[in-house]
């Protein structure tokens, strides 16, 4: 009777394992990520989903068929999470497609290059469908950078300068190929322009040019890249009540972009330029092409420190190492900010980022000397806010800071892990006097280091 029953018992067991199986995994969760560079919808399940895609030009939409599931709530949800300002995303609609098939159904508000792939579990996430939406017609984030300075320019009503009116009819030849066109092209061609035009000026009048003061350092915006740390999927180190370093960053990128804007370098405008501006996720690479994109004079990543116990506090500045990490927890640091790309939420079958990977991983022993030189500079003006950690620039191998020909460096605020900090960075008037500190550390920087015109390395 025993044997029977645990034989009884033995059948139900394997016919709700094949039950499960045929089944397959469960949708517990679906975020939806805007932003103007790309759109990101993200579907978490306690297991693999088996996937089938096709994507339909016009009316563009993406179909995405989800096999061996039925449709749940939490799958529903996804419709209401699209909000009216997406860039990218129109609607979503869900439906039961076939009874061992969901098909999702993203309409779009422009063409787009959809990229789809699948994420192990990492951190606190369990199994990730992640579709990636990128607009096929991309900006160019120098033109909006010049544009932004002509805007400014018109509303304080002070006279455009001479590059700016070039800039604008260069982008009037240019017409509809400026977006296609790259940026070191218009500057290169707008630098040309520049040195004719002051030829010119100089051929008309010798006593004109007698008279007349001598060329800047530079002729260009001196642009700032600034790069709140993590982002979207990867919400950084969290404090103990629960601050996120993602949002404490983004909210200092703020403050310190308001102030480089209001700033000039012997009479030339600066400009910042953040690789996020909004809460979505940016590879490492892709920060650094950002920052190259708009030929950055300098780069600036911002991050809140974290560790295993709460005592640790005070800011740091690091900078790149060609070699061996400059002390263990340097080390430590830098394996830990790297591994964002797997929180994040990479697309590791992506060919181009492989490439661009090999293209950065030139660093220069220049550029790491400049690095040190704004560490140390800003440290020293961080050092009459608060506390700092360690004294001394500290170098690793920090993926973000692999541009070859930009000097980086990469911030660390405070340690949101521990409850005094984590306090301070939701303190208004701290983040006030850091982005104060980090400005005059910038500002000092280029007092002693003038930004000069020099050859850059292209990709």
């Amino acid at each position: 009777m025993k044997r029977r029953t645990l034989l009884q018992t033995g059948s139900l067991v394997l016919t709700l394992g094949l039950a499960e199986l045929a089944r397959g995994a469960t949708i517990f969760t679906v975020r939806v990520w805007p932003a103007p560079e790309y759109s990101r919808v993200t579907i978490e399940s306690d297991g693999a989903l088996k996937t089938q895609q096709l994507f339909v030009p016009s009316p563009p939409r993406l179909a995405v068929d989800i096999e061996g599931i039925t449709l749940n709530p939490a799958l529903k949800e996804l419709v209401a999470k699209v909000r009216a300002d997406d860039p990218n995303i129109a609607g979503v609609r869900v439906g039961q497609f076939t009874p061992n098939v969901v098909r999702l159904v993203i309409d779009l508000k422009l063409p787009i290059r959809p990229q789809v792939f699948a994420l192990t579990p990492v951190a606190a996430y369990q199994h990730r469908l992640v579709l990636d939406l990128y607009p096929v017609q991309e900006t160019d984030p120098l033109e909006a950078l010049i544009a932004q300075r002509l805007q400014d320019s018109t509303r304080s009503n002070t006279p455009a300068d001479p590059l700016g009116d070039l800039i604008v009819q260069h982008a009037q030849k240019s017409g509809s190929q400026s977006a296609a066109s790259t940026p070191q092209n218009a500057t290169q061609s707008i630098a040309k322009s520049s040195d004719s035009t002051r030829a010119s000026g100089q051929n008309d009048s010798k006593a004109s040019a007698k008279t007349e003061a001598p060329p800047s350092a530079t002729d260009r915006l001196i642009i700032i890249a600034l790069d709140p740390g993590h982002g979207g999927e990867d919400p950084g180190a969290i404090g103990p009540g629960g601050t996120r370093e993602k949002d404490v960053v983004l909210r200092l990128a703020h403050l310190l972009r308001d102030r480089i804007n209001a700033t000039s370098v012997n009479g030339n405008a600066m400009r910042a330029y953040l690789t996020r501006d909004a809460d979505f996720f940016v590879p490492l690479q892709v920060r650094v092409q950002k920052a190259r994109r708009v030929q950055a004079d300098l780069f600036v990543s911002l991050h809140a420190d974290a560790f295993f116990t709460p005592d640790p506090q005070g800011a740091s500045v690091f900078a790149l190492s060609q070699g061996g990490a400059s002390s263990s927890a340097a080390r430590w640091m830098a394996a830990k900010e790297n591994k964002a790309d797997l929180i994040g939420g990479l697309n590791v079958k992506n060919k181009d980022a492989t490439v661009q990977r090999a293209l950065l991983d030139m660093s220069t022993t220049a550029q790491i000397n400049d690095s040190l030189k704004l560490g140390k500079t800003l440290l020293g003006e961080m050092g009459r806010v608060g506390k700092l950690h360690k004294a001394r620039v500290e170098q690793a191998g920090f993926a973000v800071l692999k541009a070859p020909d930009i000097p980086s460096v990469l911030v660390e605020a405070a340690f949101i892990s521990n409850p005094t900090e984590e306090a301070k960075l939701n303190s208004e008037e701290f983040l006030t006097r850091l982005a104060d500190a980090l400005m005059r550390g910038i500002e000092g920087y280029f007092s002693r280091n003038p930004p000069l015109a020099r050859n850059r390395i292209r990709s």
